[in-house]
C-alpha cells in the first residue's frame, strides 16, 4: 500500500513543523481511500508542547462534520518530532489505538508515514501525486 499526497500537502508538513518548531505541530490527514489532498494544521493543546501533542478536538469534530456533508474524509494525523527523529517514538506507541490511520511524522526535512494498527505501526511508502 502506497500513500499518496501532493506536493502542496508535502509543504504544508514542512511547513507547519518549521514554523511550530521547537514545539510539537499537530493537525489531520483528509483525503479519500490512501490519498491525502489536505494537511490541515490544528492547535497542539498538550501541556508540555516541546515532546508532546494534543490535536484541538474542535477542529476534529468539524472535520467529521464535513465528512457526513460529503468532505474528505479524516484519514489520518500528522504531528512533528522537532528534536527527534520521523519514527514513532514511546509516548506515539501508547497512544496507538489500532484505527488503521495514517500517521505522519515529521522531523528535520523529512516525513515518515506509518499505519496504526492493531500490531502498532507499520511503515508506508509514499509518492508525490498531482
Amino acid at each position: 500500500m502506497i500513500v499518496e499526497l501532493t506536493s502542496g500537502v508535502l509543504a504544508t508538513l514542512h511547513e507547519d513543523a518549521r514554523r511550530a518548531a521547537p514545539e510539537e505541530c499537530c493537525g489531520l490527514l483528509l483525503g479519500r481511500g490512501q490519498r491525502i489532498d489536505e494537511a490541515r494544521a490544528a492547535a497542539n493543546l498538550a501541556e508540555n508542547r516541546h515532546v508532546h501533542f494534543e490535536i484541538d478536538p474542535v477542529v476534529l469534530l468539524a472535520a467529521h462534520k464535513e465528512v457526513r456533508a460529503g468532505g474528505p474524509e479524516v484519514i489520518g494525523y500528522y504531528h512533528s518530532h522537532p528534536t527527534g527523529i520521523c519514527v514513532p517514538s514511546a509516548t506515539d506507541r501508547q497512544h496507538s489505538t489500532g484505527d488503521s490511520r495514517i500517521w505522519a511524522i515529521i522531523a528535520e526535512s523529512e516525513v515518515a508515514f506509518w499505519r496504526d494498527n492493531a500490531n502498532g505501526f507499520e511503515a508506508l511508502p509514499f509518492r508525490v501525486v498531482e
